[in-house]
């Protein structure tokens, strides 16, 4: 158990405190916090307009509390300062958990997979994101010129890297790999995998870390999924294994083809049926479905494929059963990654009920330019946001997973989005049309 007195004991070693946490779009909210309350925070929270947060609340329902998670405090020694980090969850009230609260719906999708089939998950995305000379368009926004691999001196952002990597370890946090990407200042870090709530928190962590490191370098790091035309997105993918309660890897069954149990095509099967209707959640902004191109490594067809980098699930090889795992393309990172990571393991754990199979694997590249794609075509992922805010409407998964009121706030806001966009005269029709 969590000792109080020496969490206090480390909080007084930071030079602020600030509590974390996301709108329902995705983006980090913050809250800093008297240090010298903190004992009081954890028992009775803070409180805060939910109406200012965007999908937590109207004006005539609007006190919300932010509680501190004890365990999940880090103290992150950046260059000017100390910071001690926590996320936290939203009350409605004292004790009562927000039915806005996206982290609310993970914590309650693991549970209900431990209480109905014992399962526990490991889950390990991997972050990608641009390093860029700032964060308004020009010709000279880019960092470098490298490419996949590529070193110092063509990968100027190797520095920088290593700068996020330090920090994340002395908070106590190791990474697993990091690289320059195939686009030019593209790169990324990928870290360990853990229960997927810890991950999730984790990503809060990492991304602000990494967008405060980079200012400190007078460059900005960008997640935005589509930044460039002609290059690749930035992808979220996220890695998924499951075992039961003794820690049997429950994807792996030597016995079968391909070393794939049968509980792992149900899941597999269930995140396919289902990836048309969740594509709002996985790719979240009118911006995501500009990244669903031919030959740009997103993925375009609803399917599954061994070591394919094109399909929307992949398995990756793997030479031990605890390294079995799939291995989900579609997300990237301007979603919410708990809605993000609840949602998958739904899909999936609804699969097993169902009792569906994933059938054969893609054979081939799924960028086969044979592929006619007509409007609304079930064969692929949404096209547009309309299009995947059309397909979430209609779903009836969906709307039984999320709750009739993350439901309801979820499709409000990404419609208001849609609007937003479907009514803004850009440059380029003036260009054409004028």
């Amino acid at each position: 158990m969590l000792d109080i007195k020496e969490l206090e004991k480390k909080i007084n070693e930071v030079d602020i405190v600030q509590v974390f946490t996301t709108d329902l779009n995705g983006r980090a909210i913050t809250l800093q916090v008297n240090p010298g309350n903190i004992e009081a925070f954890f028992k009775r929270g803070v409180g805060f307009d939910g109406s200012s947060v965007s999908g937590y609340g109207s004006v005539d329902n609007s006190d919300k509390l932010l509680i501190p998670l004890a365990n999940t405090f880090r103290a992150l020694e950046f260059s000017n300062e100390k910071l001690g980090f926590f996320i936290g969850r939203i009350d409605e009230e004292q004790g009562d958990r927000s039915l806005s609260d996206p982290r609310a719906l993970l914590e309650n999708v693991l549970e209900q997979a431990r209480e109905e089939f014992g399962f526990q998950f490991l889950a390990g995305p991997e972050h990608e994101f641009f390093l860029l000379m700032g964060d308004e368009y020009n010709k000279d926004i880019h960092s470098d010129k490298a490419g996949y691999f590529h070193a110092d001196p063509r990968d100027r952002g190797e520095s920088v890297r290593k700068e996020i990597v330090l920090v994340l370890e002395k908070c106590g946090i190791q990474f697993e790999k990091m690289h320059h990407e195939v686009t030019p200042s593209q790169h990324e870090i990928n870290l360990g995998c853990l229960d997927p709530l810890s991950a999730a928190d984790r990503t809060v962590l990492f991304m602000y870390i990494t967008q405060r490191v980079t200012h400190e370098n007078d460059l900005h790091a960008t997640f935005m999924p589509k930044p460039f035309n002609g290059q690749n997105r930035n992808a979220f993918h996220i890695h998924l294994s499951a075992q039961d309660q003794d820690g049997h890897h429950l994807f792996f069954d030597p016995g079968e083809k391909n070393e794939l149990s049968t509980l792992a095509r149900q899941f597999i099967a269930g995140i396919v049926k289902y990836a048309r209707e969740t594509s709002i959640i996985m790719a979240s902004t009118f911006n995501s479905y500009k990244a669903y191109v031919i030959g740009k490594e997103a993925p375009i067809v609803r399917g599954w494929g061994l070591k394919n980098r094109s399909s929307m699930v992949r398995i990756p090889y793997s030479d031990a059963p605890e390294n079995k795992r799939i291995e989900i393309r579609s997300p990237d990172p301007s979603g919410n990654v708990y809605l993000q990571m609840a949602t998958l393991i739904g899909m999936g754990l609804q699969g097993i009920r169902e009792k569906l199979d994933c059938g054969d694997p893609d054979t081939g590249s799924n960028y086969d330019l044979d592929k006619k794609k007509r409007l609304w075509d079930r064969r692929f992922l949404p096209g547009c946001m309309f299009e995947a805010l059309v397909e979430a409407e209609g779903s009836t998964f969906l709307k039984d997973f999320l709750g009739d009121m993350l439901f309801t706030h979820y499709l409000d806001l990404k419609k208001e989005e849609w609007e937003g966009y479907r009514t803004y005269v850009t440059p380029r029709e003036h260009k054409r049309n004028l």
